[in-house]
């Protein structure tokens, strides 16, 4: 995969991704990426974001001020 903000070949990796949702910090551990080696430009496919999308959901309604989740334990 190309990175969409400088062209240059991206590798894959993980992340951490963090959600602040004003009172909650959501963060999220071992992220599945695409990582760019050139501008460091991070790039999530449609089916990890959706599954992002979810788990910011569940973690809003637990209504704690910062929750850690790791990515890699809800999709095994």
């Amino acid at each position: 995969m190309k990175c969409i903000s400088c062209g240059v070949q991206t590798s894959v990796g993980a992340t951490t991704d963090v959600t602040d949702l004003g009172k909650c910090l959501v963060i999220v551990r071992n992220v599945p990426c695409h990582k760019c080696t050139e501008c460091n430009e991070i790039i999530y496919t449609a089916d990890v974001i959706k599954r992002i999308d979810e788990i910011v959901k569940s973690a809003k309604l637990a209504l704690n001020e910062i929750t850690i989740i790791d990515y890699v334990s809800l999709v095994a």
